[in-house]
């Protein structure tokens, strides 16, 4: 649908290209452009495709937000939209062409497309085609621009609604859709972009899940929309440029009562200070960062718990941070040191951690590998999404610690400072000490035993190989071992590059240093060393 008066359009105004409902862009100017005949509006389009800047032949009409997301088209070109009821005739009353079934699909909350097999079309037609009966509908880029008159007549027993990628701009418009819709609890905004002012919004009470990915909000508009929903429970903000948690009348976040998962993936959060604002959120259980700018993570000692109460301007029960946080994801941020790894180990009941692609968990950056974060982190069941099994853990924590009596025996200081669980770690597996001592023979039976390895070939230029099972003396070293691996599998003018694989870590660990020991490296009985190529 399009609308062939240009006095009907505003500035402002959202609007899409009337043969693409994906291209959408803001209505900048309305009017004459100086060579050409007629009246133009000029649009700048949200993913920049358009022809300037917003200046033609060195007149500006508009600012656009790119050199090329600006252009100027005809008003039978653009479509206002169309309203909600309209959609739903359109989407589920309408015969669909075989181009808008290949584009079916439901935008899940991380903003992942999963397509949708229709199965039995023509009885699913049918059923929905008889709204009250319509429970879910998924109406993404399809123009909505308004609520429509009398939703709630129409599709009576609504509770999920994805109105991705559509018109909707102003919050009287999603509040009426809303109040339209009493037993609406998941709703889908992501990918419009919504008025910064936060006006006319009823009580959404029924709304439990609301994702705003892509939409610009900031946490100032965040602050004043809990108020309309008290039944919140999961609110996902990816992608939205934040880079501040502001809260309006005290120093912390206050509110979201029922507040169970907060998604701030994808954003520009630097300061860990920042997320600690959120600490307060009692119910707050799973609280995605991946993807952000953050280069620490920090618990607070009893001090600074003491202050944060005492600087409560409200009298309200005050919480230990984090309470009930039991997933934090962290990945892709910019975190290097150790102390952040050891921080995480104080929250009271985190158990699910995501740190990859961050350089403290990045072995070739400097980071440390799989086996030693498990260890220096008593409590967590699932890291970078892979659970942690009880051997798994046994075998990390013996592995760490006799990593660390090997390298840092003489330094009980340091193994403190830098190996908090150290000594528990110790007691609890019962491992004595094996400090070497001249001549004895209890150093030279641990210097001469054995581990037993798995050596598994994948190098293509070397060819297919079976396994082979070896026991080797734990003070082997790399470059010991690659002239072994030469002739276990009779490698002739082929360079060997070894790998750790080590369960549970998606990618295998280089071992780069020749002098490091099987024992400085804390390759235990059954593991498997990767045979790869140099080339």
């Amino acid at each position: 649908m399009s609308d062939c008066n240009p006095e009907s359009y505003k500035l402002g105004q959202r609007v899409h290209s009337a043969n693409d409902a994906r291209r959408i862009g803001t209505v900048k100017y309305v009017g004459e452009v100086q060579g050409y005949s007629g009246t133009w509006l000029g649009v700048d389009w949200d993913y920049g495709n358009g022809k300037h800047d917003g200046s033609i032949n060195g007149v500006r009409y508009f600012q656009a937000k790119s050199q090329k997301s600006g252009s100027f088209v005809r008003v039978h070109n653009l479509s206002p939209g169309i309203s909600l009821p309209e959609a739903l005739r359109v989407r589920y009353r309408g015969e669909s062409s075989k181009e808008e079934e290949d584009e079916m699909y439901v935008l899940s909350a991380s903003n992942k497309h999963v397509s949708i097999e229709l199965v039995g079309k023509d009885k699913i037609q049918d059923k929905f085609s008889k709204f009250e009966e319509l429970t879910s509908a998924a109406l993404p880029y399809l123009g909505v621009s308004s609520p429509g008159a009398n939703i709630g007549t129409i599709v009576t027993n609504l509770k999920e609604l994805d109105l991705t990628g559509n018109l909707l701009s102003d919050w009287k418009d999603i509040g009426a859709i809303g109040e339209q819709l009493p037993a609406l609890a998941v709703l889908n905004l992501s990918n419009n972009l919504i008025s910064k002012e936060v006006t006319g919004l009823p009580q959404l009470k029924s709304i439990r899940i609301l994702v705003l990915n892509c939409t610009g909000v900031n946490w100032m508009q965040v602050e004043i929309l809990k108020h309309s929903l008290p039944a919140l429970e999961e609110l996902h903000l990816m992608g939205n440029s934040i880079s501040e948690i502001t809260p309006v009348s005290s120093p912390i976040v206050q509110g979201f009562d029922n507040l169970q998962l907060l998604n701030l993936e994808d954003n520009c959060i630097a300061e860990w200070s920042e997320i600690f604002k959120l600490c307060q959120i009692r119910s707050l259980e799973q609280l995605y960062l991946n993807k952000n700018n953050l280069n620490r993570i920090y618990y607070p000692n009893n001090d600074t718990i003491h202050e944060l109460v005492s600087a409560h301007e409200s009298h309200e029960e005050s919480y230990l941070p984090f309470q009930n946080l039991c997933c934090l994801l962290l990945g892709s941020n910019m975190i290097e040191d150790l102390d952040s790894i050891h921080s995480l180990d104080s929250f009271p009941k985190l158990m699910d951690i995501r740190l990859s692609e961050n350089p403290v968990s990045d072995p070739g950056r400097g980071g440390i590998p799989r086996f030693a974060i498990i260890a220096r982190l008593g409590k967590i069941k699932i890291l970078n999404g892979s659970e942690v099994s009880p051997r798994e853990r046994k075998e990390s924590e013996i592995r760490y610690v006799r990593l660390v009596m090997s390298k840092l025996h003489d330094n009980p200081e340091e193994i403190k400072r830098l190996h908090p669980r150290f000594g528990e770690l110790k007691e609890f597996h019962g491992i004595e000490d094996e400090r070497p001592s001249t001549g004895s023979a209890r150093d030279q039976k641990m210097s001469s035993g054995l581990i037993s390895i798995i050596l598994k070939c994948v190098a293509a230029s070397i060819g297919e190989k079976p396994l082979l099972t070896k026991k080797l003396p734990a003070s082997t070293t790399v470059g010991k071992l690659k002239i072994l691996c030469e002739s276990f599998f009779k490698l002739k003018s082929i360079k060997p590059k070894l790998f750790l694989q080590e369960e549970g870590s998606p990618l295998p660990l280089l071992l780069d240093d020749e002098m490091a020991s099987l024992m400085d490296l804390g390759i235990g009985n059954e593991s498997t060393i990767l045979v790869d190529d140099e080339s």
